[in-house]
């Protein structure tokens, strides 16, 4: 999804929460992204600031934020991703705030 819309009113941003130690250390996030051929930004979250927030408890848990900053869409696990492709177009097609 990060490839087919990116730049076309959205954006993919990943939050890295560490489950293990060296899952801590910036250089092996890095090498992790490399690896998995992952393109969009990571952000690091090793003081769960972010899942904080979001009261996040599960991985992987995908997240839509429409132009107004609210949550439209959660989604807990793997899946759903003509649900989740279909809400993306939808969301990028409303107007501006």
């Amino acid at each position: 999804m990060y490839e087919t819309y990116e730049g076309d009113d959205f954006t993919v941003i990943s939050v890295h929460y560490p489950e293990f130690r060296h899952e801590r250390e910036y250089d092996n996030v890095v090498a992790a992204a490399e690896r998995l051929n992952v393109d969009y930004p990571i952000a690091i979250d090793n003081d769960r600031l972010t899942w904080g927030a979001y009261r996040q408890r599960y991985w992987p848990t995908r997240y839509l934020i429409d132009k107004r900053g609210h949550i439209r869409f959660k989604h807990i696990g793997e899946g759903a991703y003509d649900e989740t492709e279909l809400l993306i177009r939808q969301l990028m097609a409303e107007p501006e705030p």
